[in-house]
């Protein structure tokens, strides 16, 4: 196996649970690096809902997936976290933490399922280039297959099948430096351009700035291309120094990166629980009550602070006008920009931000059925490291687990 986070360790798992000698090649110097931080350190480790739910949140490739989540589902993952002693609970969204909030407790459930299965780890070690042999294949053409692979010491390991589960780009100071990109192409393997996903939005409109650190739960927001709705989501969003994040921008950011996009439009519904008449009831109820108040002033009942400044200003209303004096037109403007406020996405930050990696080794050189490569008799993919990606949930880690557990086995 090279590569020791989340596909590498349940396909070493699975191919030791089936008698195999494995080893475990990590180049860091502990295993399951990235995995520590996923959750901002609680990890996220599945999503409990029905399979339906699972594939609607795959953005890429889903269809490819239809084995590997069927041979082990977020049912089986969490079994397997609960016996190896990593107690489990579910928030909101059917998403599965470790009880503790701790990912740890992961990693160290993992560590004792790798020691109860002798599985050799090799940490600090890094492999330099895959070992092939070509054969013949019944007087047809003749075969590369996998024979081992040479370490950056020049050393060899020897041995049948090689998993490649080698992570992304995304991250990389934890070690996600694009390595088995490098190899699958050395193998013959062609790459789906790689991309930054799940990742925050760079905003054009610059009080975005001035909202640095506020987070508003329970908004709707819609990203356009145009006239047409590429992504609709509702939940919680928080307002950076460049732009926009927070768990709806990173969902939407995989669709924004899919389409290639260079500016798209986003809108924000900050009362999505009103329509726009039951909107302008509220309002016209407060303006009654308030009738003699300035503008800037009866605001507080529907906004944060900080964001009235901002609503005030694009309202285009003055801020001293009182309440009686404002026109219905004006009213009416207001109730559209509450209901669908405006932004302007440039872009997106780089892979030093994004959860994970959108693109890679393309699916349609590997087999489905047992995450064998078409190419390369004896290899196997695993993980980040193939067109595969997800939204957040714990979506992506269910791909690792998924697709790692069918390498280890199929191997």
């Amino acid at each position: 196996m090279i590569g020791g986070g989340a596909a590498g360790m349940m396909a070493a798992i699975a191919a030791a649970e089936n008698g195999r000698e494995v080893f475990l090649i990590e180049k860091n110097e502990k295993l399951g690096k990235k995995l520590f931080i996923t959750g901002k350190g609680r990890c996220n480790v599945t999503n409990a809902g029905d399979m339906d739910i699972l594939f609607e949140n795959v953005v890429s490739n889903s269809s490819f997936l239809y084995s590997a989540f069927y041979g082990f589902n977020n049912q089986d993952m969490m079994r397997f976290l609960e016996s190896a002693g990593c107690k489990l609970k579910v928030e909101r969204g059917e998403r599965v933490f470790p009880a503790s909030d701790h990912s740890s407790d992961v990693l160290a459930a993992f560590n004792r399922e790798l020691k109860k299965n002798k599985v050799r780890i090799l940490l600090n070690t890094q492999v330099k280039e895959l070992l092939t042999d070509t054969v013949s294949n019944h007087g047809r053409a003749e075969e590369k297959r996998i024979k081992g692979v040479r370490l950056q010491d020049s050393s060899c390991i020897m041995g049948d099948c090689v998993i490649i589960a080698a992570g992304g780009l995304s991250y990389p100071l934890t070690g996600s430096t694009g390595d088995g990109y490098r190899m699958a192409e050395e193998a013959g393997h062609t790459l789906v351009e790689c991309r930054p996903s799940l990742v925050p939005f760079i905003i054009e409109e610059s009080w975005c700035k001035d909202l640095m650190g506020l987070a508003l739960k329970n908004v709707d927001v819609r990203l356009m291309d145009g006239r047409k709705e590429i992504y609709h989501g509702f939940g919680e969003i928080l307002f950076t120094h460049f732009g926009i994040s927070g768990p709806l921008i990173l969902s939407a950011s995989s669709y924004y990166v899919k389409r290639e996009m260079e500016r798209a439009q986003l809108y924000i519904d900050l009362k999505p629980a009103l329509s726009e008449e039951q909107l302008d009831i509220r309002i016209l109820r407060d303006f009654e009550e308030n009738r003699n108040k300035q503008f800037k002033n009866i605001l507080s009942g529907l906004f944060p602070v900080r964001l009235i400044p901002v609503m005030i200003k694009l309202s285009g209303i003055h801020p001293d006008k009182k309440v009686n004096e404002i026109t219905r037109k004006e009213r009416k403007e207001f109730i559209s920009l509450i209901k669908k406020l405006p932004l302007h996405v440039t872009g997106c930050r780089d892979f030093q931000e994004a959860i994970i990696t959108q693109g890679g080794v393309s699916v349609k050189e590997v087999d489905p059925s047992t995450m064998a490569s078409k190419k390369v008799m004896g290899l196997y993919f695993a993980g980040e490291v193939l067109d595969l990606d997800a939204l957040t949930g714990g979506f992506n880690l269910q791909i690792a687990w998924s697709t790692g557990y069918l390498a280890g086995k199929s191997c």
